[in-house]
């Protein structure tokens, strides 16, 4: 019995109502094929569909229509997650403007590629409110290093870390441009540190510190709930951008097999692996040190006021703001390798200028070459490890990079201020930083794209989704 009434839907066994549905049809359409991936659906019929007892979404999930697509728009899912990792960015950013990713991130690197951002972030995001509701209650030294191991963890599970997997798995064209955008989050953020320092000397640290963590669940995990693993597992594309056609069937013997990625121990075995992660360890190096000490610099070697030094700095974050835009919207055009190699060149003239900087268009100079270099930078560097290395497991070869990189991200300010110490001056400290910078830029112009060593695709494992991520 033909239940829907339609000339081409198959007869459903089993069911025998006795008002059957009277037929609807529409031009040029075959109705059994609402629903699937990739089809052109109206509204009209998926409204109808909703309606249907028998309707696509009792189909199994991968037939189902996309649950995220918006019907009254035309815009990219992915767009939306970007815009939600903007404002983590922001938010975690004025709280807490450090990453401490790098011991946790090979085990969070695993749980992101099988469990999905959304769920991680979740959990991060209670666990990051908690530490900030913990820190407000502490009264002894243990309790203290407690809230700061629970704000660590909860932040580099709810922030830069998970939302990177998560838009490396939705954008491949437009890379860069997206994880730029990601980064603005993390620049905007500083504008609300003058809030919570207002808070501070207004309400209180325990007051303050209370406020944050309730605001960073409340805020947190409806952010997190716009995340999801990979566009495959709700219908959409890469992109958003499907084939205008199908293409021809073409013969079995000329059909070439489907591109896999690397796997975590593969990607290990390439030299630009290391390089890459060598590159990007060197750049940490000069950026921490900066961070830390750059004011001190300017304040006691080259007698610049509080105030003037403050002012450098917001210069050099605004050219980092621009550094942002510019690598948004040149680096998916240019060789990746290419630009980071630019940008380390310009870390190495800007540290040299500041370092033995005899006026102020020397340091002027060098808060423009380093913001620039700064911000174009950053966003490379996970999209140049997708583009060599793949999606599929992203996570997992991140999370060991994030571990060698934190030698870079902690040493840099600690060798500057050990050498600062031994040498009464920041000169010497800067200067390594600058050889560091050099020795970067040509990391990066080494570490060419490997190629995939020849396996058969059948016997790659690809993670499971779980529900939720």
């Amino acid at each position: 019995m033909n239940l829907g009434g339609h000339p081409q839907c198959p007869p459903r066994k089993g069911f025998a109502p006795t008002n059957p549905i009277p037929a609807i049809s529409f031009p040029q359409q075959n109705h059994c094929d609402r629903g699937l991936a990739g089809t052109n659906v109206s509204t009209e019929e998926r409204l109808l569909d909703s309606e249907h007892p028998f309707s696509v979404w009792s189909a199994p999930r991968a037939n189902r229509p996309s649950m995220i697509r918006r019907y009254s728009s035309r815009v990219f899912y992915g767009w939306w997650m970007v815009g939600a990792a903007f404002f983590v960015q922001l938010i975690t950013a004025g709280l807490l403007m450090q990453s401490y990713g790098g011991l946790t991130g090979p085990f969070q690197g695993g749980i992101l590629d099988k469990a999905g951002p959304r769920s991680t972030m979740r959990v991060g995001f209670v666990v990051f409110g908690l530490g900030f509701i913990v820190l407000s209650q502490v009264q002894t030294l243990w309790q203290f290093y407690g809230a700061f191991i629970l704000l660590a963890l909860g932040f580099s599970f709810s922030a830069f870390f998970p939302l990177s997997v998560a838009l490396v798995n939705w954008f491949e064209r437009k890379r860069a441009r997206v994880l730029s955008t990601m980064s603005l989050g993390f620049a905007v953020g500083g504008l609300i540190v003058p809030l919570v320092a207002l808070s501070l000397e207004e309400l209180g640290w325990r007051e303050t510190a209370f406020a944050s963590g309730v605001l960073v669940i409340i805020l947190g995990i409806p952010l997190a709930q716009v995340m999801r693993r990979r566009p495959e597992d709700y219908g959409e594309v890469v992109d958003g951008v499907r084939d205008a056609a199908p293409r021809e069937r073409a013969p079995a013997a000329t059909i070439n097999p489907p591109q896999r990625d690397f796997t975590l121990r593969e990607a290990m075995r390439t030299p630009a692996f290391w390089l890459i992660s060598l590159g990007h360890g060197s750049a940490l190096f000069v950026v921490g040190a900066v961070s830390v000490h750059v004011i001190s610099h300017l304040k006691e070697d080259l007698g610049y006021s509080v105030g003037s030094a403050a002012l450098v700095v917001t210069l050099m974050t605004l050219f980092q703001v621009i550094g942002m835009l510019i690598g948004g919207a040149i680096g998916d055009r240019t060789d990746k390798r290419f630009l980071a190699a630019i940008c380390m060149f310009m870390h190495m003239i800007g540290m040299l200028l500041v370092a033995f900087a005899t006026n102020v268009a020397m340091v002027i100079a060098f808060a423009v070459l380093h913001g620039l270099a700064w911000g174009a930078r950053g966003p490379m560097m996970q999209a140049i490890r997708a583009d060599y290395f793949g999606r599929t497991y992203f996570g997992a070869i991140m999370g060991v990079s994030t571990t060698i990189i934190l030698f870079g991200q902690v040493g840099g300010p600690v060798l500057a201020g050990l050498l600062a110490d031994r040498t009464g001056n920041y000169e010497f400290g800067f200067s390594l930083m600058a050889v560091l910078s050099g020795l970067g830029s040509g990391f990066f112009i080494f570490a060419k794209r490997p190629a995939l060593p020849e396996r058969p695709a059948i016997n790659e494992r690809v993670p499971e989704p779980v529900s939720g991520g």
